[in-house]
Order: C-alpha cells, then sequence, then structure tokens
C-alpha cells in the first residue's frame, strides 16, 4: 500500500467518468498520503487489503457457512 500519486489519481478519476486537473488531483493525493502512510506498518495483513471489491463475496460466503 503506497501514497497514490497525482498520475495515479488522476487516471482513477477519468476510469470513474470524473476527470479532475493535474492541481486537484495533487491536492486530493496529498490529503489521502497520511492516510496510506498510517496503514504502511501493517500493509499486507489485513484480508482485504488488495481487493476490497471482494468483500461482499466473502462476508456472504462467511454467513452462509
Amino acid at each position: 500500500m503506497t501514497r497514490p500519486t497525482t498520475k495515479e489519481i488522476q487516471a482513477t478519476a477519468q476510469i470513474a467518468g470524473v476527470p479532475v486537473n493535474e492541481e486537484i488531483a495533487t491536492r486530493i493525493s496529498n490529503s489521502l498520503g497520511p492516510a496510506f502512510e498510517g496503514f504502511a506498518a501493517i500493509a499486507g495483513t489485513l484480508p482485504f487489503d488488495l481487493e476490497p471489491a471482494l468483500y461482499p463475496l466473502a462476508q456472504a460466503a462467511k454467513v452462509s457457512k
């Protein structure tokens, strides 16, 4: 888990259909950065660290057991 770069923010926003300019992407990156840095110590240890989109599937599987 690393701090998102301005280019990564712009690419993600473009895919989401909400393109942002470089200044806004930099502001987003700077505001999210501390959260990513705070979780760096436990990165890779959380079960949904890499693919949070699968969380509903995992929850459904856990409930049905």
